[in-house]
């Protein structure tokens, strides 16, 4: 029986690792996304911290000092997460263009596989009529033989 050879086998195997590559700078990209929304969350935690201390301070006996110090610290707290938020719609904006990415190098790497799809169903019906072609010749060279000695 004869082989199957894709011609161009070497360029579906680059897309499979072009493939591979994507997926791991998606993996990546989320894993930055994951921590920016980790670290936006734990400043959340700590400027409720402060507005708890802060209203605390204000209920009880007046510590004016304290009171300036959790003031300014959840202002900082305020600056710090509009940074830490703009840092996650930049981890976003790289995640969707991995996304994007990885979905090209996929729609890519399945065009190749259905041309070698189609490659190889035209070879099984090559082969498929190679192999009928000889077994009409065989019958008829049997057939011919079997006349000439009657």
């Amino acid at each position: 029986m004869a082989k199957f050879f894709y011609r161009m086998q070497n360029i579906l195997d680059i897309k499979y690792k072009l493939e591979e590559s994507a997926k791991q700078e998606y993996a990546d990209a989320r894993q930055r996304l994951t921590e920016e929304e980790n670290k936006l969350q734990h400043l959340h935690n700590r400027r409720a911290g402060y507005v708890n201390d802060y209203n605390e301070s204000i209920n009880g006996k007046l510590d004016f000092i304290k009171i300036e110090e959790n003031g300014n610290a959840i202002d900082i707290m305020d600056e710090m997460i509009a940074m830490q938020l703009e840092m996650v719609r930049k981890r976003s904006k790289e995640l969707e263009m991995a996304r994007q990415k990885l979905n090209t190098v996929m729609q890519e790497r399945k065009m190749h596989e259905k041309l070698k799809e189609k490659k190889f169903d035209e070879f099984l019906v090559e082969l498929n009529a190679q192999e009928n072609k000889e077994v009409d010749e065989l019958i008829s060279y049997k057939y011919g033989s079997k006349v000439t000695e009657e």
